[in-house]
Order: C-alpha cells, then sequence, then structure tokens
C-alpha cells in the first residue's frame, strides 16, 4: 500500500475538479446570466479574473477539504459518508465564495442570484463527488477481496479470540483485517488461539511488537476473568498510533456504544484516538505552521543577536540539541539555545533548578524570557511539536516517570509543544516528583484540548513573560 501515492489521487482529481467547475461556472456567467443585465451577448473573455479564479480558487477548494479531514484514513472510507462529507463541504465552500465572489454579480434581478449559487454548488459538487465515488469503490473492492489489508493482532488466545477471529475470517466481505498473529495476557502451555495464529509474544512486548510488525490494528478479545487488564491494555497501546477495537457485550450495544462502519463487521467496540474534531485538530496544524514561519521571519534579528550574546559570552555551540521523545513515543531532536557550559552534564543527565550554577549569566537572561526556546518553532515546522502542548521529556525521565505515574503515557497521544498547560500553571519541575505533580495539568489540557484552549494558554504564555515570571 502506498498511502501518499493513493493520497495524491485525491488530490489530484479534487484540484482537477475545481478548474472545470470554476471555468465552466465562469462559461455559464457569460453565456446566460450577463446578457440578461447587458441586454446583448458578448464573447466570452478568460480576463484577469478568471485568471486570478483558477489559481485561487482550487486551493479554497484543497483547503477545505484538508480543514474537513477528507485525506485522512485514505484506505478506510465509507461511500455514504463520504457523500454526506462532500455535500457539506461543497455547501459550506459555496457559501463562502458567493459572498466573497459572486456577490457584487450585475444580475438582472434577485432571482438570478439563487441560479448563480445552485449551479457553481451543482458544478463543484458533482464534479468533486464522483472522481471521489470511483477512487472509493475501487478502493473498497480491492479490500474487501483482501488485496489491501491492515495488519492487526489479537490481544487473548483463548475462546472469544478464536470466536471473533473466526467470525472476521469468514465474512463474506473481508473489511480489511490481516492477522498477523496474537498477543497473550497470561502464560499457558497451549492457547486455543495456536491453531489459527502464531504467538508473537506477551502483554509486555505489545509495544515492540506493533513496531516490529508495523501494526496498524489491535483486537481486545480477552475472557471475562481476564477484563481487569483492559486499561492496562490501553495504557500499553495510548501513545500507539493504531485502531483499538474490543468486543462488544449486549450491554454495550444497547447502550449504543457500538457504531458499525461496515455492513458484514462484527460488532466491536472501537477506542477512539480523537481529542479534537478533525476540524480542529487541522486548524491547530494550519495555525503551527503560520504562527511558526512568521515567529522565525519576524523574529530572526533577535536570533542573530541571540547566537551572537551566546557565542561572545562562553565556549561551546550556539545550538543545544538532544533527543526527546515525541508523539506516539517517537524519538526526536529537539533544538535550543544552549544556555549552558558546554560541560553541563558531564556526569549524566541532570534536571535544572531556578539557581543552577551551569546556566551563563546570558543562559539565565534568555530562559527568563524563554528566548533559548526560539529555536523550538524549527521543530513545530518539521512536524515534531505544536506550538501548544505537553513538554517534551528525554527518555531518561520518562521511564522514571513511568514507574510512579503509568498514565504519563497518555501525554503522547498528541505533539509536544513549545508551551503548555502544565508549564503555565506549574512552572518548570526540578525534580520527577515536580514532573508529576506537574502532569496533572497536561492531562487536564489534554482532555479538554481545542484550538480555543491552544489560544488561551498562548495568551497566558506570552502575559507571564512580559511579566518577567519563569515559566
Amino acid at each position: 500500500m502506498n498511502k501518499r501515492l493513493h493520497t495524491v489521487k485525491y488530490l489530484f482529481f479534487d484540484l482537477l475538479s475545481a478548474v472545470i467547475s470554476w471555468t465552466s461556472f465562469y462559461i455559464y456567467r457569460k453565456t446566460f446570466i450577463e446578457p440578461l443585465k447587458l441586454g446583448y451577448k458578448a464573447p466570452v473573455e478568460f480576463n484577469d479574473r478568471y485568471w486570478l479564479g483558477i489559481i485561487i480558487i482550487p486551493l479554497f477548494w484543497i483547503f477545505l477539504y484538508y480543514l474537513s479531514g477528507y485525506y485522512k484514513d485514505i484506505y478506510r472510507k465509507s461511500r455514504l459518508k463520504e457523500l454526506a462529507q462532500t455535500f457539506f463541504t461543497i455547501l459550506i465552500g459555496t457559501t463562502i465564495l458567493f459572498f466573497i465572489a459572486i456577490l457584487d454579480d450585475e444580475v438582472l434581478n434577485y432571482k438570478h442570484y439563487y441560479k448563480l449559487f445552485s449551479s457553481l454548488f451543482i458544478l463543484q459538487f458533482t464534479l468533486t463527488y464522483f472522481p471521489r465515488l470511483i477512487l472509493t469503490s475501487i478502493t473498497n473492492h480491492r479490500v474487501h477481496t483482501r488485496k489491501i489489508g491492515f495488519n492487526t493482532i489479537i490481544i487473548g488466545g483463548n475462546r472469544k479470540a478464536v470466536d471473533i477471529f473466526t467470525k472476521i475470517e469468514n465474512q463474506p466481505k473481508s473489511i480489511g483485517n490481516k492477522f498477523i498473529g496474537f498477543i497473550s495476557i497470561v502464560e499457558k502451555e497451549r492457547y486455543l488461539l495456536s491453531k489459527h495464529l502464531q504467538k508473537l509474544g506477551n502483554l509486555a512486548e505489545v509495544r515492540q511488537i506493533i513496531d516490529t510488525y508495523k501494526i496498524e490494528e489491535v483486537i481486545i478479545a480477552l475472557e471475562s476473568t481476564e477484563h481487569k487488564e483492559v486499561e492496562k491494555i490501553i495504557n500499553y497501546l495510548d501513545d500507539k498510533n493504531v485502531t483499538i477495537k474490543a468486543i462488544a457485550s449486549m450491554y454495550d450495544i444497547l447502550t449504543g456504544k457500538v457504531k458499525m462502519a461496515h455492513i458484514y463487521s462484527t460488532p466491536l467496540i472501537q477506542i477512539s484516538h480523537s481529542l479534537m474534531p478533525t476540524w480542529q485538530l487541522q486548524t491547530k496544524q494550519l495555525i503551527d505552521i503560520t504562527f511558526s514561519i512568521i515567529a522565525l521571519v519576524v523574529f530572526s534579528p533577535l536570533i542573530l543577536f541571540l547566537a551572537l550574546g551566546i557565542k561572545l559570552t562562553s565556549k561551546g555551540p550556539v545550538i543545544y540539541s538532544h533527543e526527546r521523545i515525541g508523539q506516539f513515543g517517537k524519538p526526536f531532536t529537539l533544538y535550543k539555545f544552549r544556555s549552558m557550559y558546554t560541560d553541563a552534564e558531564k556526569n549524566g543527565p541532570a534536571l535544572s533548578s531556578m539557581d543552577d550554577d551551569r546556566i551563563t549569566r546570558f543562559g539565565k537572561f534568555m530562559r527568563k524570557s524563554k528566548l533559548d526556546e526560539l529555536p523550538n518553532f524549527y521543530n513545530v515546522l518539521k512536524g515534531d511539536m505544536s506550538l501548544v502542548g505537553p513538554r517534551p521529556e528525554r527518555k531518561h525521565y520518562i521511564d522514571q516517570i513511568i514507574q510512579k505515574a503509568p498514565h504519563y503515557l497518555h501525554l503522547q497521544k498528541v505533539k509536544p509543544g513549545i508551551t503548555s498547560w502544565g508549564q503555565v500553571k506549574y512552572g518548570y519541575a526540578e525534580n520527577v516528583d515536580q514532573m508529576i505533580e506537574r502532569l496533572q495539568y497536561d492531562i487536564l489540557y489534554i482532555e479538554n484540548m481545542s484550538v480555543y484552549v491552544d489560544f488561551k494558554i498562548m495568551i497566558y504564555t506570552i502575559l507571564k513573560i512580559l511579566k518577567g515570571k519563569h515559566i
């Protein structure tokens, strides 16, 4: 499966559809609407306004589709949901274009505005939806016929695990599960599922197994005596970018917890990773990129000043880089202005404090105003970080935190940030216990994530910096 190439196909046809629909709409306006006002038919001329529209309008549609989350989960599309999503996205987009680009048209009477609106909507929807329908139908057919599959493991190895495996395997149409093996909860000599699948390991090894076998979906199929392990399993998997499903009881079905994605699928509860609506998640990413570019450009003179200040006041490199743990537990290189002496960690990793003698005089100035973190904007542009999110930590400290607070792994569901709720409320942590105390605020942020909350945190961060408070 080449997910990137498949996404490009959707993008290409969406762009082509937008170009054709705008061109057709432009010809319709010049041929049928304008002559009614002018009293005569004029030749259709592709003027500067048309060419400007051909550049801007398709990009506007792609931006709108991106915000709606259309290009996510490109292999797991429902045609019915796709129809509804396309309809409402284009309805919103047509309304925006109507007020921006069409409302100032000279028309004979107001009824022609209805014709302009409806013609643009029909053209855009028809030319966009049918290529999508064809692409999605071909993809779904390949999934149903097992030509496309998602690497899947089952957690559990006895009766319920066998039941769920045989039900999924014997479905008349596949829903894409390509079973790699199973993971046991308790060690036994024999497992019922061993007749069908290989045992890959135990629960303690699940994270490594997911990485090794490139697992995309995990199905939890535990016996009733093992249900106490579910919370532990979810903690193990919470920071992994996998789809998690669990066997549904009749109570779950009656209370509406089970959502069916396919008519032929087995009833399972999908444990969602979504912490924000898709449009807010995409908006957050767009804000990250936009603000980071602006910050690096606007603060470029300050960046040069700080680089010069570091070079003149202490020996060593201007930029300090080291490995931190990011979203889904993936390591990345964090960049900061060096605020300590070069041999600061010659005896191993150590957290800094307010009166840390390892910090240079110029470093204290930078830290007080968080200027040492300006290179973090480069990390945001790379996609390793966000403007707002829990501060990234080193694996050395994460291992210590998890021993006392296993729920720390919940933080790895999101990208780490330049600033965070925990940092605004608590400030720098000087030891592991303080990190754990700060953790509650970051968990609270994750449970209340929204673009609005991000803006509040950014505003409070700026206010604290201006007031000279250490955060």
